[in-house]
């Protein structure tokens, strides 16, 4: 047996922590090693979804300094700007004091301060009010909080099918399209084998998420000379350090992919073992034409899928392993034609339309370059294959002595996810990684606990019947196998307020945060009483089409009401999203509260084991604010909702602490894994443990348990880690987890369209179901590029965050603004001369949506077709505690503003929300623009300008210079 890799894959004897960190005396009377701090509180930092581990320094009662936790599996005491800088966050000037009533116009900012027991007063009768009546009258959504496993329990007891979070405008297609494929997906339920691989590609990548983790990892394979490929039309970050950067013209990385497909198909270089224990890449697909169940999988009369053995020459089962499976050929069972799945794959990407030559230019990549990186592939894959001396035994009983490993590794994000192709884009980056054989292998691409799971996982959604004071028969979000399964109504009309789970969005796994506005004023697909949203700035950043956005938050109807009638607001701080809402729950910061990184959620995990983490207030809220999470647990009990309150009616949890340690969702399931029954012996199930929330307290705020090196790779077929999976909860039985190359669920929605089965599609969505389900991914343009005249609109347009800002957050920050208060609109020197352009221009950005106006900067490093800036930097006047001349609101800009929502009208005269027609994901990277410079005249500040917020009462003037740590200072010059 070798030894396993460093736990977390990220330590190192240099990150380990040193008995005595004091410097040793010198003798010139300098404290080198002055005390910063009378104690240290280990918990997670919130400055983006990284979440590693902190230690904050507490001085006098206050946050003096945080540092990362060298003890900690995520970062192993790695840490970032933004994390360093959560004491600026924390202590922000636009922190939120007390509940407010909005008193003035909607989207004015004139609010009074109420008591926290008024504020749930009118929560309180409101929701009560649509609970009694129907349920489907409140919409709540989250932005990119991390307790969604109760916000969705929230609204499933609610009754309201209308809950989602961020993920619809951030990444369900990387999420949908791994989980319909291999039952994970990248970032949060995957990472490289950075131990062990040779080859590693970045697709769409930016460094805002998963940071110090990839820096970490992206270290140690430049530290041993193995190869970095980026495609990414931007050269920034990760990009900039990579052996190879591929520019690729934005939206075409499916074509990319599929020409690599193409290649290694015709060098015969895929792993034809590989395919036939872990896929379906064997299994028998039926092809009779007009029949109600061509393109599904042959079965047998218990629904086993089939297969043809080669050597019987008959059918068998396709999971049995000791049949010899065909991979390609065509077969008769029952008098009917089929074919291996393999042979469709084949047939398809082997077509010379995928051919290097046939794509180089819609990508931009010449056709050598695509031919190279195919070989190099190949040559990793297969010439330095990677072999360890561990033993195990796989799901069929069968025992291996070594594992096995393909070296190649990939990685994908936003880039991938953010357009209207993104979904088939990211099924087609899976279907590389599985033809290479490099899933969950040595050197691969690793799943991280609780994933892989079942290829589409369970459950499915629930809402498809909502009743006055009923709970929904389960949980909001969900995965969908065929229409029976869609949240439509007997005439095809979406259930859900976001169109989710119908037919403009059959696989929206996350919802469609970014559609909740535009229906609700609309009316569309039915008229809803209250929104209530969490921690998602959709009147600026988080929204699409911003101008029109902010006016149907406003717009009123002949009788002066709102058209979305009352709106309930919780953040932590006064965001441009704050002035909208008619009731303002005042959230804490992340470093006052309890959170719970959960299993049930979004865990720690790494591939080597699973983890989850809590956070825990380490100083005292100085302000009348409440964590939202409890907030929303004293809401549950004020409204009866089952699970809330006891048989007797009174409050089950005292708050969100008491719930994370006494919750249950199953019995023996709660939120945390760790610490479990009564004397906290227990892992994964058991009783709830009074002592958990200290356990974790003092083990650094996580829990991480170490797999044995046999459980470690292969967790899609090795019986050890499946035997541990269930018994964790993860899956439900033990049994292997099989990667659908081909999607039958998909199929399913094309036979709908074809008029079979029970539940069918409206005539005007035959074709585009039709179209878009294919249950082999594909590449079409996106659809912006068929909606505007490319020749006026020549550019791609793309925006991505820094690595030192997330989302809205980093742009308030004292210490972060520094960095970057201003975005530029980078532009291909080249390009910039064409237009006869140069540096620190101002210039026009036009679409066919409006127009924007910002600064540009010259750069080497960009597509020549593209142009992108720096995301969330641009802020409204009267928000963020920033001064009226902040840099952000008079030079920094938006490209929201002209990013529409919809698509153009179709045949039928629909628009669709502007999304990939799959699963509804926001396709923010679609953007058609061109520049112009602007007048001398109107050079030197930002357009558009909104009318400047009021502030709220007893608001603070934003400070002229914003100083931190000068008490401590003089504190200790004075002891001194």
């Amino acid at each position: 047996m070798i030894q396993g890799p460093p736990r977390g894959a990220n330590s190192a004897p240099s990150q380990r922590p040193l008995a005595d960190t004091r410097a040793p005396d010198e003798g010139d009377g300098v404290d080198t090693s002055p005390d910063v701090s009378d104690s240290i509180a280990k918990t997670t930092c919130y400055m983006c979804a990284c979440r590693c581990g902190i230690d904050v320094h507490i001085k006098d009662g206050k946050v003096r300094y945080i540092n990362g936790n060298k003890d900690h599996p995520i970062n192993r005491g790695v840490i970032c700007g933004k994390g360093s800088s959560g004491i600026m966050q924390h202590y922000s000037p636009a922190r939120l004091k007390k509940p407010l009533l909005r008193t003035g116009p909607r989207g004015s900012g004139e609010f009074r301060e109420i008591e926290w027991e008024e504020a749930f007063s009118i929560a309180t009768e409101r929701l009560s009010a649509i609970r009694r009546t129907d349920p489907k009258k409140l919409a709540f959504f989250t932005g990119r909080d991390q307790s969604q496993s109760l916000t969705g329990w929230w609204a499933s007891q609610f009754g309201t099918p209308n809950f989602a979070a961020h993920g619809g405008f951030c990444s369900v297609n990387m999420a949908a399209g791994g989980l319909y494929t291999i039952g994970g997906s990248f970032w949060e339920f995957g990472e490289p084998d950075w131990d062990n691989t040779k080859y590693f590609m970045l697709f769409g990548v930016a460094e805002d998420h998963d940071s110090n983790p990839i820096k970490i990892g992206l270290g140690k394979l430049k530290a041993r000379g193995a190869k970095v490929v980026s495609i990414n039309p931007c050269r920034t970050g990760y990009n900039a350090i990579a052996d190879d950067w591929i520019g690729i013209r934005p939206g075409t990385d499916g074509l990319f992919v599929f020409a690599l497909i193409h290649e290694l198909l015709k060098a015969g270089r895929v792993d034809l073992d590989y395919l036939l224990r872990y896929t379906n890449a064997h299994v028998l697909v039926i092809q009779e034409p007009g029949a109600a169940d061509d393109g599904l999988f042959v079965r047998d009369g218990a629904g086993n899928p089939l297969a043809w053995d080669r050597v019987a020459k008959t059918p068998a089962d396709a999971t049995d392993a000791d049949a010899k499976p065909a991979l390609t050929g065509n077969f008769t069972v029952d008098g009917r034609r089929c074919v291996p799945v393999f042979q469709l794959i084949a047939d398809r990407y082997l077509h010379e339309s995928h051919a290097p030559d046939a794509v180089a230019e819609r990508c931009g990549i010449p056709a050598d370059t695509i031919r190279r990186i195919a070989a190099e592939l190949a040559h990793v894959a297969f010439e330095q294959t990677i072999e360890l001396p561990v033993a195990w035994t796989d799901w069929a009983g069968r025992r291996h002595e070594t594992i096995k490993g393909r070296p190649v590794a990939m990685h994908a994000m936003r880039g991938i996810s953010a357009h209207s192709n993104g979904f088939h884009t990211c099924r087609a980056i899976h279907l590389l990684q599985v033809l290479l054989g490099t899933v969950d292998v040595p050197g691969g691409f690793r799943f991280k606990p609780p994933y892989p799971r079942s290829a589409p996982p369970g459950p499915k959604p629930a809402g498809k019947h909502v009743k006055p004071m009923t709970p929904l028969e389960g949980m909001p979000l969900g995965f969908v196998c065929g229409p029976d399964d869609l949240l439509v109504d007997e005439a095809g009309t979406p259930v859900r307020i976001d169109k989710a789970y119908s037919w403009d969005a059959p696989l929206a796994a996350h919802g469609l945060m970014h559609t909740v506005i535009r229906n609700a004023w609309a009316g569309d697909p039915y008229p809803i009483d209250t929104l209530l949203m969490y921690m998602s700035n959709m009147a600026w950043n988080s929204s699409m089409n911003t101008v029109e956005t902010i006016a149907m938050l406003t717009d009123a109807d002949e009788a002066g009401n709102y058209k979305i009638p009352f709106i309930i607001y919780s953040d932590a701080y006064y965001s441009e999203t704050v002035p909208f809402a008619d009731l303002v729950l005042p959230d804490t910061t992340y470093l006052e509260r309890h959170d719970c990184i959960s299993l049930l959620d979004r865990p720690i995990s790494h591939a080597d084991g699973p983890g989850d983490a809590i956070r825990h207030p380490v100083v005292e809220p100085d302000r009348d604010v409440r964590p939202f999470q409890s907030v929303l647990i004293e809401l549950g009990a004020r409204l009866g909702l089952p699970g809330f309150v006891d048989e007797d009616g009174a409050a089950r949890y005292r708050d969100y602490a008491d719930y994370i340690v006494n919750h249950e969702r199953t019995p023996g399931i709660g939120p945390l894994a760790g610490w479990r029954g009564k004397d906290g012996a227990s892992i994964g199930k058991g009783e709830p443990n009074p002592n958990q929330l200290q356990r974790y307290i003092d083990n650094g705020g996580f829990w991480h348990h170490d797999f044995s090196a046999d459980q470690r790779y292969y967790k899609m077929a090795n019986r050890s880690y499946l035997d541990f999976a269930e018994q964790m909860g993860f899956i439900p039985k033990t049994e292997p987890i099989v990667f659908q190359l081909y999607s039958e669920p998909m199929q399913r929605f094309r036979l709908a369209a074809r008029g079979h089965g029970r539940v069918l599609p409206p005539e005007a969505e035959c074709d585009r179901i039709e179209t878009y389900m294919d249950p082999l991914p594909f590449w079409y343009a996106p659809f912006e590029e068929a909606a505007v005249d490319l020749q006026k609109y020549p550019l791609h347009a793309l925006t991505q965050r820094p690595m030192h800002m997330y989302h809205s957050w980093g742009s308030q920050n004292a210490w972060l603004r520094q960095i970057t208060s201003q975005n530029r609109l980078f532009v291909y020197h080249r390009t910039a001369s064409s237009l006869g352009l140069v540096d620190d221009d101002w210039v026009w950005v036009e679409s066919i949506n409006g127009r924007v106006k910002g600064q540009i900067k010259l750069v080497d490093g960009v597509n020549p077709d593209t142009v992108w800036t720096w995301n969330a930097i641009g802020k409204r006047r009267g928000s963020w505690g920033l001064k009226d001349d902040a840099a952000e609101s008079n030079r920094g800009f938006l490209l929201n503003h002209i990013i529409g929502d919809q698509t153009s009208a179709d045949a039928n005269g629909k628009r669709y929300s502007n999304s990939d027609p799959v699963t509804g994901q926001a396709a923010w990277f679609d953007l058609r623009v061109r520049i112009v410079k602007c007048a001398a005249e109107e050079a030197g500040f930002t357009e558009p300008q909104f009318e400047r917020f009021r502030q709220p009462p007893h608001f603070e003037p934003s400070p002229d210079i914003l100083r931190f740590g000068a008490e401590f200072r003089m504190k200790r010059e004075a002891a001194e």
